[in-house]
């Protein structure tokens, strides 16, 4: 097997770069998770486009939920 290098590619995402997302309350932000989950249900796996699509609205619905879930629990990011 032919081990796939990494070196060079822009990692998805970057604290730096993109900074935390914004918090929102945990109901709302759990509601946009659940939409996001079932708007890529049937995204196209052979598309690259759909499933670089599909994972950055997930990535950031996920953080987005994390950062509520820590702010209703008084952590920071």
């Amino acid at each position: 097997m032919t081990a796939i290098s990494t070196e060079g590619l822009d990692p998805l995402y970057d604290p730096a770069r993109d900074g935390t997302p914004n918090t929102l309350p945990v109901d709302i932000a759990q509601s946009l998770a659940r939409k996001a989950v079932a708007q890529y249900a049937d995204a196209d796996v052979h598309s690259h486009h759909a499933m670089i699509e599909a994972a950055v609205t997930l990535g950031l619905r996920l953080r987005s939920l994390l950062a509520a879930l820590d702010a209703e629990e008084g952590q920071a990011l």
